[in-house]
């Protein structure tokens, strides 16, 4: 029996896990540390393989790619939730589909997204680049202090809440918006309640959490942009599909928002020849948020775990139970 790893791009995945226990029946497994370029390789190379292993979403599985898969009997999906993965096709192909626990995923991405407003508002990244290439201050921007600045956050969940709290101790005043959001829930979390255009209109650095969906998908776009105070900062650890990757680069280019720190994309990997890796007020970094030694020991030790449990006859953490169900 084979397994696929996908998306290992830091070549961790068998080291993370004792793969031993299901090479000792039978299963062998093999990680793939590149991205698929297209659905017809990612069917191509995957034809073989009786079990995959997914890395969130990195790489997407909709309908058109189950079924091109006729090998497949059990999918292991890293973390909780993943857009991109049809469970319903699976679910008809009678697949099984397990997830693993997240780990300390959430503290790692809030940690995450400090990096990035510290960089960005201090032009780290460019300094950095600057002190190899021999220089000192040139080119620099003069920097910004973060106490006593408003930090406004779009989603105040668990994400958004740690967020806040790193934001108070830093002596920002926290704002915060999502739709669902109410004033005695933003209090309990220690921000204050806004309006969406203007919490974009008088934040110093902007910072967004919210699932994609419907309702984020494009949330942020030309006209949410022109809102955006002089000077501000945009930050995105969530996900790159909730800002008009178009209207950015516009803001960036034309200086009407003075820098955005990104960690995700609406196309990942971010591709070589992408007008944001041009940019000198953007600080970017691959996809980070989630990704430590900690979480990746959880998502691996789990699927083991997943995969045994299946082998067994008895799946656990399934996502989608009626791929079980006797037809009828």
């Amino acid at each position: 029996m084979k397994l696929a790893i996908l998306d290992d791009y830091q070549r961790v995945a068998l080291a993370c896990a004792d793969w031993q226990r299901l090479r000792r029946r039978g299963v062998e497994p093999s990680a793939f540390h590149e991205a698929f370029a297209s659905l017809d390789e990612a069917a191509r190379k995957l034809a073989p393989f009786d079990v995959v292993i997914l890395m969130r979403e990195r790489t997407a599985f909709p309908r058109a790619l189950v079924e091109r898969l006729p090998q497949l009997k059990m999918l292991v999906l890293t973390g909780v939730r993943s857009p991109s993965l049809d469970t319903a096709a699976c679910s008809e192909r009678r697949i099984p589909v397990s997830h693993t626990r997240s780990g300390n995923s959430g503290a790692s991405t809030s940690e995450l997204t400090w990096g990035l407003i510290i960089a960005a508002a201090r032009d780290l990244a460019k300094a950095e680049r600057g002190m190899r290439a021999g220089r000192w201050h040139e080119g620099l921007a003069s920097g910004t202090t973060l106490e006593g600045r408003r930090l406004g956050l779009l989603g105040l969940g668990k994400l958004g809440s740690r967020v806040a709290r790193i934001g108070a101790a830093f002596g920002m005043e926290v704002a915060a918006w999502s739709e669902n959001l109410t004033g005695e829930r933003a209090l309990a979390a220690g921000a204050l309640h806004l309006p969406k255009d203007e919490l974009l209109a008088t934040s110093d650095v902007i910072s967004i959490h919210l699932v994609l969906g419907e309702r984020t998908r494009g949330l942020i776009g030309a006209a949410e942009l022109a809102k955006l105070k002089r000077g501000a900062i945009l930050v995105n650890t969530s996900r790159g599909p909730i800002v008009d990757e178009a209207a950015l680069i516009d803001a960036l280019k034309s200086g009407r928002l003075a820098h955005a720190a990104l960690d995700v994309y609406e196309r990942e990997p971010l591709p070589a020849d992408h007008p944001l890796r041009k940019l000198d007020n953007v600080t970017l970094s691959p996809h980070l948020g989630y990704v430590s030694a900690e979480t990746y020991r959880t998502f691996y030790e789990d699927a083991v775990e997943n995969v045994e449990a299946w082998l067994d006859g008895k799946p656990i953490r399934l996502l989608n139970p009626e791929a079980l169900r006797e037809a009828t």
